[in-house]
């Protein structure tokens, strides 16, 4: 009898404050350690903290967009356990009146639709950071992340693969990037990503849960579900129970690895924190937070389906940022073709030169204005699409507009039917045995002319024309 998987994901978003959550401090990346920890990330004594509002507008924008539950009251706890990168010996964290509870976001598999219901989404500071490096043997505390706001996503445990959890994961960040709260940079922790993963066997209850933290890569998310999986079903058949802990994924080994038992919520002895007031929101500040939102991603991918006649993937593809979806539009406008054209070379050249040069769309040397430039000139026929790749790889070089990179490089498309003719008559007289070839029943040796009069041509020869002469003329 085969077994099902169980799988839910908590993420934690770093929010874009340019200050923490409770004081003033900066939450820029790569400061000196220890530069960026005031008294209140230090836990001095005497000290209070004070909330920054921006960082719960941000909390009411996820909400909105995943169309959660959005309480009036809100109240900070405290989380205790003692860790050295924690100076409090506790963490401000909320448990029982989160500031977003119940919503739920759609997600693409292999083509199938399913909706992964939010549990909560609720405001936290982080820890600081062990630093475990040249201390002759010993460590070192780095607190400038201490008071940094998070934003902890939790879903619920509804994702059955690795697939699904990854497709989810993808789906946050994409999203949270879109309605510009986090920046998504998982190198510098800015989104990390745990997974509870259990097995049972169908119509079950729950099995018991282990925790993988913080991993950050959806290609290690998925390996690392992969291997937890297997681990949990060989230690199961063989007879054993699985041990409820928090472990590590060895990236180098490809293997999870225990850290520690997994705690309660009553381990942490929560209760409120007396030095923050609950968290009061009017409906009139939900509806102004409400009324900034940008088109959301399921939004944009529904438009360009319905406006632009895309396939669900191209629409996918082309909504994966805000940047990504306005250089399209502003492609569609600019070139005045087909939108499936369009799709096709960003998601291809565009693409493909993007990813070489490890740039984002927003850092493209090709603008929007100058792509369209380009696909203008095969919409007339003054190049062909095979010339227009050399003179897309020429613009990305900084060689200038279309027009001049054609002019200069001499790529106009040949579309005099006269120069054409003559070109294809001394190809096929140049190859007399592969035509009498073709009228014996080759013909696969069409392709073949077709080359010959390309390369004859410098690739300048319109290949409609082409196409036609040479028909006519082996009596197609």
């Amino acid at each position: 009898m085969r077994w099902e998987i169980v799988l839910g994901l908590e993420i934690h978003t770093q929010l874009a404050t340019k200050s923490k959550i409770f004081s003033g401090a900066s939450t820029a990346y790569g400061a000196a350690p220890n530069s960026q920890a005031c008294a209140v990330d230090l836990a001095l004594p005497g000290v209070l903290p004070v909330l920054n509002k921006q960082a719960v507008e941000m909390a009411i924008r996820f909400g909105l967009a995943i169309g959660a539950e959005l309480p009036l009251k809100s109240v900070f706890a405290r989380k205790n356990y003692f860790y050295p990168d924690s100076p409090k010996g506790y963490q401000i964290s909320q448990f029982e009146l989160p500031v977003v509870s119940k919503g739920s976001i759609d997600i693409l598999v292999e083509g199938d639709k399913k909706r992964i219901g939010i549990t909560r989404a609720h405001l936290e500071e982080d820890a600081g950071k062990s630093l475990h490096e040249d201390f002759h043997g010993l460590s070192g505390i780095d607190l400038n992340r201490a008071g940094t706001p998070l934003l902890e996503i939790v879903s619920e445990p509804d994702m059955r693969s690795a697939a699904e959890a990854v497709a989810y994961a993808k789906a946050i960040h994409e999203l949270v990037q879109f309605i510009g709260i986090c920046d998504g940079n998982m190198q510098e922790g800015s989104f990390r990503v745990d997974v509870n993963v259990s097995v049972r066997r169908p119509g079950e209850p729950l099995g018991t849960r282990t925790e993988l933290k913080n991993i950050n890569s959806f290609r290690f998310i998925e390996k690392a579900i992969e291997y937890e999986v297997e681990r949990h079903i060989e230690i199961l058949e063989s007879g054993g129970k699985i041990v409820q802990e928090t472990r590590l994924y060895d990236a180098e080994r490809d293997e999870t690895r225990s850290m520690r038992s997994k705690e309660e919520a009553n381990d942490y002895r929560y209760f409120p924190d007396p030095d923050l007031l609950p968290v009061l929101i009017t409906p009139e500040q939900i509806e102004a937070v409400r009324l900034s939102l940008p088109e959301l991603p399921t939004q944009l991918r529904e438009r360009f389906v319905a406006d632009y006649g895309l396939s669900d993937y191209d629409a996918q593809l082309l909504t994966g940022s805000r940047a990504m979806a306005a250089y399209f539009e502003a492609l569609v406008k600019a070139s005045a073709t087909e939108a499936k054209i369009c799709a096709n070379w960003m998601t291809g050249d565009l693409a493909k030169a993007l990813n070489k040069d490890g740039l984002d769309i927003a850092e493209s040397p090709v603008s929007a204005q100058a792509l369209g430039g380009l696909l203008q000139r095969i919409s007339d026929n003054t190049i062909s699409g095979k010339i227009a790749k050399q003179v897309f790889e020429a613009m990305w070089a900084g060689e200038g507009s279309a027009d001049e990179v054609i002019a200069a490089k001499g790529l106009k498309q040949i579309t005099d039917s006269g120069a054409i003719e003559k070109i294809v008559d001394d190809v096929l007289a140049a190859n007399a045995g592969q035509v009498e070839a073709y009228k014996n029943g080759q013909d696969k040796l069409f392709g073949f002319f077709v080359g010959q009069v390309m390369k004859l041509s410098q690739g300048q020869a319109n290949p409609t024309q082409v196409n036609q002469l040479l028909k006519q003329k082996l009596g197609q």
